[in-house]
Parts: structure tokens; C-alpha cells; sequence
């Protein structure tokens, strides 16, 4: 597996999970950081038009 250039750090691939129903994609730890979000951290999903929105989920 080659390593991709620098502008397309950002691409990434839709997976299937093992339960075969789910599907999930890798965010970049740079990300994380930024965000400050943790493992099993509870986060909230939206579909906007064409894009899904991901935040950090308030009680």
C-alpha cells in the first residue's frame, strides 16, 4: 500500500462493518485533537441535504 500525497490526507473510504448492516469511515487524529473528543465519546449524527453533520452530543 503506497502512502497518498499530502492533499489527499483528507480522502477517506466507506467501509461495511462486520455486522455487514453498519458502515464507518477513520477520522484523522489531527481531528480528534482538535475537537478534543475521546473514545466512546456519545456524538450526535444529522443528515443536512447532501452532508452528514457529526458534533459532540449535549444532554
Amino acid at each position: 500500500m503506497t502512502r497518498r500525497k499530502s492533499s489527499e490526507n483528507n480522502i477517506r473510504a466507506l467501509r461495511r462493518l462486520s455486522g455487514g448492516s453498519s458502515y464507518g469511515i477513520t477520522i484523522p487524529r489531527e481531528f480528534l485533537t482538535v475537537l478534543k473528543w475521546r473514545l466512546r465519546q456519545k456524538l450526535e449524527l444529522k443528515l443536512y441535504r447532501d452532508r452528514i453533520v457529526i458534533r459532540d452530543w449535549k444532554p
